[in-house]
């Protein structure tokens, strides 16, 4: 349910919020990259998380008190909390490995997996032409992913498995937001890893004494906490179909993060391949508008 009329100058506003949450999910993966060099993985997770999470619960319980704690769907919510874990410490270790360029290509399948699963799990009938949107961007994946070239590299799995987790994850984050608050929801998904975590956390705890670190750190759970704020804050002004295409444009972010921080570039495998899976993605979303104005 949109919060605000259904309106033109309400999805501009929307289209505008989007663009500034995707520049913060990139600028959450520049932070992760740059510490991952040189700070123990679970370490950044965790603080990444609890970062997170104290800066939900900043926000929430001035407005809503204590009844932030109080869910009706706590397993679905514990749940969510162990998808996001599991996709931030995919994304996390792959970050090592890859370039921005590279991850951000291949989370892009999403869509085409949604589509996929809900083909399968939701019985939604796929008509001819998007099954060969399915495929033409399956192979933008396996381009990008060069499995027999030089460019492949096996945490490119661990993206393949974290887009597959993300598609999960939205449908569950759909019937979720059906009984509770979206930032409670925020909360609990970044509250119930940080307690799961802390003692593996504090039992291999390496201290960091560089301010530059700690700082980017912060930077790693405010990107986080800001770039889920502003996600759910723009389906109040619009309609998910509606924002879908603007996502894409992450991709340019990541790209030119990726060179002005570690000045790096994405190959021919990687642009080709992005090409066909953002193709993919849209001529996806331009089905599901145009099924929604029959």
């Amino acid at each position: 349910m949109l919060l605000y009329a259904d309106t033109p100058a309400k999805h501009r506003i929307g289209i505008l919020i989007v663009a500034l949450a995707t520049l913060c999910f990139a600028s959450l993966d520049t932070s992760a990259k740059w510490l991952v060099t040189h700070i123990p993985i679970l370490e950044i997770v965790w603080l990444r998380l609890a970062i997170h999470a104290l800066l939900a619960a900043t926000w929430l319980i001035p407005q809503h008190g204590l009844k932030i704690f109080i869910v009706q769907d706590f397993r679905l919510q514990l749940i969510r909390s162990a998808m996001l874990a599991a996709m931030t410490a995919l994304n996390f270790f792959a970050l090592q490995y890859l370039q921005l360029a590279q991850t951000a290509a291949i989370l892009f399948s999403s869509p085409i997996l949604i589509a996929v699963i809900s083909c399968y799990f939701y019985k939604e009938p796929l008509s001819t032409p998007k099954w060969c949107a399915i495929i033409g961007g399956f192979i933008g994946v396996l381009i990008i992913l060069d499995p027999f070239g030089h460019g492949f590299h096996p945490a490119m799995i661990l993206i393949l498995i974290h887009a597959t987790i993300f598609a999960f994850f939205n449908f569950l984050t759909r019937k979720i937001a059906a009984h509770s608050d979206p930032g409670v929801t925020q909360f609990y998904s970044a509250l119930g890893p940080t307690i799961v975590l802390a003692p593996f956390v504090f039992f291999s705890w390496e201290n960091i004494t560089s301010t530059l670190d700690i700082f980017v750190i912060f930077l790693t759970g405010f990107f986080g906490f800001l770039s889920h704020f502003l996600l759910g804050l723009a389906y109040r002004y619009a309609k998910p179909a509606t924002l879908s295409p603007f996502f894409y444009q992450q991709m340019i972010y990541m790209a030119l993060f990726g060179w002005l921080v570690f000045g790096q570039t994405p190959n021919l495998h990687v642009i080709v391949g992005t090409i066909l899976v953002i193709g993919s993605g849209l001529y996806l979303w331009f089905q599901e508008i145009h099924q929604e104005n029959k």
